[in-house]
């Protein structure tokens, strides 16, 4: 089959396994939860239809690595997408299995809450393989509008509703300007394909500099807001604190990976021959971001709200790499992004089992914890301190390459000031671990266990950290392979 130009249209629909696999099971989790009466099953069996259907997605996904292939110009199939379809996958497998007991206790509407995960799911999946412009606008739209109904779903909390309708809000006015950025890119590329646009910006865009400048200026804010970048990160304190836990786990590791795997498919694709045009925004953004981000979290009670500030400081340093692009850094951000998203979902998976308990999210109710469940401290202590980059653990050596990768791109400055940022963040994760060692519990002091899902979703992730921050050589071999497509 071929388009209107003339061109071969590649329609092997195999290539999209994995976002079909989700979509089907995201429709049998709805039937599944409507005539729960009926086929006489138990609320277990939505959250293990929604890992059946993921299970399948991910053997779907592996089927392609080392292969470079693209379905009618609009996905590319590559070990880039390849690596971000697991990582999505594997995201949220950890975050039901560690949050299925407080889904069922705090969120309304099952069937809608796990069937809106997938598709958020399937949403950042195309967000990564999209080779258009209109492809990947609308991947973050599936993503984004299942993430606005996501938010509100916490049964009985007004923080809910209220952090779901801002969300809605400032996302409709990003979108807006995402999409009236990429009106300005087509008028200068003449096409919404990216190695049309690349090649047009490559023969001299002169005459077409201020469009081009507009265009960039509006594409970096709506990116940056869906990055939580400062100065668009006005929503992220709010959206962490009224969402479910769950949610705030998933936003903070999938959302933002899916909006950097967009930003590589961008500035090391179409827009790299414009580099010396937006070099500069994404220079200010990384040290925006970097410092006001941790500087905010040191003022913060709540653990949510601590969590998401510090995951936009984390972004500051992630931008980087995009201010340096190349296949070197390019390469170590993918790693810290992996090592970012497994010590954070060690945090949040620590936090739910302690809500689960508590049902409290303030910091100083972390009192204690060590005697109550030293097993649990020792799982928060050790995502906290792997956030903030101490040895042995995932977040120091994947920040210590991401760094080293910047200083050789040249922008020794910016790591600098990422290196004094971190210095702070420290303060603030302490002051977690300070509670939880160093006070006496509240109320009651008596051993509490967690249950054996949550043992396993903690478990996994406590076992990621350690291992990524001692033998990160798989994750390093993945993440050359991912980002190769990007630079040949």
């Amino acid at each position: 089959m071929t388009d209107l130009l003339g061109n071969d249209l590649n329609l092997q629909y195999e290539l999209l396994g994995p976002e079909i696999a989700l979509v089907i099971t995201a429709a049998l989790v709805l039937f599944a939860d409507a005539f729960r009466r009926e086929l006489k099953i138990g609320q277990s069996a939505i959250p293990a239809i929604s890992i059946l259907g993921l299970v399948v997605a991910l053997l779907l996904s592996l089927l392609w690595i080392d292969e470079n292939k693209d379905f009618a110009r609009l996905v590319t199939i590559d070990n880039f997408t390849t690596f971000f379809r697991v990582l999505f996958i594997a995201v949220t497998v950890v975050v039901i299995i560690g949050s299925h007991e407080y889904i069922e206790r705090r969120v309304s509407h099952l069937g809608e809450f796990y069937s809106l995960l997938l598709l958020s799911t399937v949403g950042a999946m195309l967000m990564a393989g999209a080779r258009d412009l209109l492809t990947a606008y609308l991947a973050i739209e599936v993503m984004s509008f299942s993430l606005y109904i996501l938010v509100s779903l916490a049964k009985s909390d007004t923080r809910s509703g209220e952090a779901s309708l801002k969300y809605v809000l400032l996302g409709g006015v990003a979108s807006a300007m995402l999409l009236y950025g990429l009106s300005f890119l087509y008028g200068v590329g003449g096409s919404t394909q990216y190695t049309e646009i690349a090649a047009a910006l490559s023969d001299g865009t002169s005459t077409l500099e201020l469009p081009l400048l507009l265009g960039l200026a509006l594409i970096i804010a709506g990116l940056g807001f869906k990055a939580s970048a400062v100065p668009f990160h006005m929503w992220t304190p709010d959206a962490y604190e009224g969402a479910p836990i769950p949610i705030t786990a998933y936003l903070s590791a999938t959302s933002k990976a899916a909006t950097f795997a967009l930003l590589l498919r961008w500035f090391a694709g179409p827009l790299l021959p414009a580099i010396d045009s937006w070099q500069w925004m994404i220079s200010v953004l990384a040290v925006l971001t970097m410092v006001i981000g941790n500087l905010v979290a040191l003022q913060q009670s709540n653990i949510k709200r601590l969590l998401a500030y510090s995951s936009i400081g984390q972004v500051g340093f992630m931008l980087m790499a995009i201010v340096t692009i190349s296949d070197q850094t390019g390469s170590a951000l993918l790693l810290h992004l992996s090592g970012y998203i497994i010590t954070n979902l060690a945090v949040f998976m620590g936090v739910i089992a302690f809500y689960n308990r508590t049902g409290r999210e303030e910091i100083v109710a972390f009192r204690g914890l060590a005697q109550t469940n030293p097993y649990l401290a020792l799982v928060i202590t050790a995502g906290l301190f792997s956030l903030a980059g101490m040895p042995l653990l995932a977040g120091f050596l994947t920040k210590f390459i991401l760094f080293q990768s910047v200083v050789s791109g040249g922008y020794t400055w910016l790591v600098v000031t990422a290196l004094l940022a971190s210095t702070v963040s420290l303060y603030y994760y302490l002051q977690v671990i300070r509670q939880m060692y160093m006070y006496q519990p509240e109320g009651d002091a008596s051993r509490w266990r967690l249950s054996p899902t949550g043992y396993l979703a903690t478990g996994a992730m406590l076992v990621g950290v350690v291992w990524v921050g001692v033998y990160a050589a798989p994750f390093y071999t993945a993440a050359d392979r991912a980002i190769a497509p990007l630079f040949t």
